[in-house]
């Protein structure tokens, strides 16, 4: 696709679908089954018999019917952060709230576990069996994207904080699972940039970096925004000379000009993923290139058929 036509598309997204949506709120948690506007904790089979669960969201457009009779839509993985009190960070699924932000409830929302190394729970900090984690996105993506309408060439990768950091770590682990998404979104953390003492991948530094070079090869020119709260600028330092390998879009965060009364409310800490809940010129452009990304590759996809 031309920088003409992706610039086109990044402006027509803009004034598009989510643009007259004021504050969001995350929407009631169904204890049943999946239902359209509302979350639910599902538990795959390969798990059955645990507390090992994800969280998915179906939008309020959602039926069976439509989902019959051919109707996909577009769908956002993310992976939460760390359990954190000081910013109220859970560490759970049902925690998660920027995967619903980026898509403002219009799309499918998954939200996956790190699979703790007992097989048993879901793991609360950092990322309990990593090979076990990355399989069950490989597992649970597709099947997803089967079981309920998901266009599996338009699945966005998405993650707060630890799970800023699982957006490569996990989801360019290998090159099975970096084929699965179409784009990927890190608020606040990205993979490679600082130092994680104390843990056995992100200590010493050095040898951190060049296992994160190793895993960024895996996106192959596909888009990245990268959100932080007090700025990218290190991201962008370590970046450097590696904008070929994908197209990276940096976005300053400005959280407590959002919301000036922190720590009351909602928002207790500058670090947060709940600044995609209220309007901002931050939020309008990330949708923007949210929206741009899956336009993208809806026209791809008509492309790549028009040619068969």
């Amino acid at each position: 696709m031309s920088k003409a036509l992706f610039s086109f598309l990044v402006l027509v997204s803009a004034m598009g679908s989510f643009a007259a949506e004021g504050e969001l709120n995350l929407p009631a948690m169904n204890p049943q089954a999946p239902a359209p506007g509302q979350r639910a904790l599902v538990t795959s089979p390969e798990y059955e018999g645990t507390s090992v669960q994800h969280q998915l969201y179906l939008p309020p457009d959602w039926s069976e019917a439509s989902e019959n009779a051919g109707k996909r839509w577009p769908v956002i993985v993310e992976y939460t952060g760390n359990q954190w009190a000081q910013s109220g960070s859970s560490g759970e699924v049902e925690g998660a709230a920027l995967g619903y932000g980026l898509s403002a409830g219009k799309w499918i929302w998954v939200v996956l576990p790190y699979v703790a190394a007992d097989h048993q729970n879901n793991q609360r900090t950092w990322w309990g069996d990593e090979q076990a984690t990355v399989e069950y996105a490989k597992r649970n993506v597709p099947r997803i994207c089967a079981d309920f309408g998901g266009d599996a060439s338009k699945v966005l990768l998405c993650g707060f904080s630890r799970g800023a950091i699982a957006v490569n770590y996990i989801g360019l682990y290998d090159d099975e699972i970096a084929k699965l998404w179409c784009g990927f979104v890190s608020h606040d953390h990205y993979d490679g940039v600082r130092e994680w003492k104390g843990t056995s991948w992100g200590d010493p530094l050095g040898l951190y970096r060049e296992s994160a070079l190793k895993r960024l090869r895996r996106l192959k020119g596909r888009p990245v925004l990268v959100t932080q709260n007090e700025g990218t600028q290190l991201t962008q330092d370590f970046l450097k000379g590696s904008d070929f390998l994908g197209r990276f879009t940096f976005l300053d965060v400005p959280v407590q000009k959002i919301f000036p009364d922190i720590p009351k409310g909602k928002v207790i800490h500058p670090h947060t993923d709940l600044w995609m809940f209220v309007d901002s010129e931050a939020r309008r452009r990330a949708w923007a290139w949210a929206e741009s990304v899956i336009q993208e590759n809806t026209i791809s996809g008509n492309e790549a058929k028009s040619e068969r």
